[in-house]
């Protein structure tokens, strides 16, 4: 048997390898701290598993509608005009299993062989292998810690070709935690409006986890409604990662043709987790703020630590529960009899000898950098730090 060339040619997910390679070497015995997966260490809040349970009580057993219960959607919709501003019809809105599958979903509906989609550096590990298998071509736009890993009107303007079919981002942005202000946006709407068939992917999941300014939303801002999908779900904000509930807000044509991939996919998404759905995006986003709180007395004491060590270059993330240090600075050089060609030389150095794992940059464009998640307890980051201090002294 021979498996597909389009299957041959797709990558595994790094951040889910890395973790499966901790998870190995805890099996074995070490005592590995694992700074790798993007995943809130707080619980769901009881109130959304309490109307998980009504739900099991109140039958909800069968297939739900292929793009949501109307009430989720319509829940959802809501939840835009409150938090985002924007207006989105029901029938503009398609419930998925995660956000990855929306990402997937609405790639799948756009991209033609050999369209190109331009891509900031960093992004998410997924977007540049979901283009791929839609037969698509990745443009990289290249950023660093000196633009806060953000990129220009100017750079999105060199980027874009007859070809170009999407823009896709993430804002707060895993890996690099950025966020784009909504003056930022603007000045890359007033690049976009001139090249109305290009669509943008607004990837927005980390929206709840900002430090400072709100985050802004590419829809909002004048004249960019129509070209744009607002991708976000609960996974992050709301410590839901495993009831894989995502959503798109989108022009309703793309609504309608990611709900017809979706019914020869997946089919509706499950039934108990809408409904727990419902209760978590009705409620009063204050309600989740001690988690925020929480991610950000973490993240003044990761910054702290990471900048004791020697080598690490890196900027003040403004949303999300990432650092992205670049690393450069040890390529080269020879740790403990160990050669350092890149960061994932590096990533594998600091999990063998500080047994911590983290995620090298390469899976995220970003050849120089390793990504780390502040996604867990002081005392675990303190520990992890110090670890990795004493490694690379």
């Amino acid at each position: 048997m021979e498996i597909s060339k389009r299957l041959q040619s797709l990558k595994p997910s790094a951040t889910i390898g890395m973790a499966a390679k901790a998870r190995e070497l805890r099996a074995a015995g070490k005592d590995i701290i694992s700074l790798s997966l993007g995943e809130p260490d707080f619980e769901t809040p009881d109130f959304i598993k309490s109307a998980a349970i009504e739900a099991i009580h109140q039958n909800y057993n069968h297939y739900s509608p292929i793009g949501g219960f109307e009430d989720l959607k319509k829940a959802i919709s809501n939840k835009f005009r409150r938090d985002n501003g924007l207006d989105y019809s029901t029938s503009q809105i398609v419930v998925s299993t995660g956000a990855k599958q929306a990402i997937y979903n609405v790639i799948m509906a756009l991209v033609n062989e050999g369209d190109e989609v331009i891509l900031p550096v960093p992004y998410w590990v997924s977007y540049s292998d979901i283009v791929g298998l839609a037969g698509g071509k990745v443009v990289e736009i290249e950023t660093g810690v000196e633009q806060d890993f953000k990129m220009t009107p100017e750079q999105l303007e060199k980027s874009i070709t007859e070809k170009t079919k999407v823009l896709m981002y993430s804002s707060p942005c895993n890996p690099s935690g950025s966020v784009y202000s909504a003056e930022e946006l603007a000045a890359l709407a007033e690049v976009l409006k001139k090249y109305p068939k290009i669509t943008v992917v607004s990837d927005e999941i980390y929206e709840f986890i900002t430090y400072g300014e709100k985050m802004a939303s590419m829809a909002k801002v004048l004249g960019m409604y129509e070209q744009t999908v607002t991708i976000n779900g609960l996974a992050k904000g709301y410590a839901m990662t495993g009831w894989r509930i995502g959503y798109i807000g989108a022009p309703e044509k793309i609504a309608k043709a990611c709900e017809k991939l979706q019914g020869q996919v997946t089919s509706g998404t499950n039934s108990i987790a809408q409904r727990a759905a419902i209760t978590a995006l009705e409620a009063d986003p204050s309600q989740l703020r001690y988690m925020v709180d929480a991610f950000e007395r973490r993240r003044s004491l990761v910054m702290e630590m990471a900048t004791e060590i020697p080598g690490f270059r890196l900027t003040k993330p403004q949303g999300a529960f990432y650092i992205f240090p670049d690393v450069s600075a040890y390529f080269g050089k020879e740790l403990k009899g160990t050669k350092i060609n890149s960061a994932n030389d590096l990533a594998m150095f600091i999990l063998e000898e500080a047994e911590v794992a983290c995620v090298a940059g390469e899976a995220f464009g970003s050849p120089n950098c390793i990504r780390m998640s502040y996604a867990s307890s002081e005392e675990t980051l303190r520990e992890a730090f110090a670890r990795i201090k004493k490694a690379l002294s």
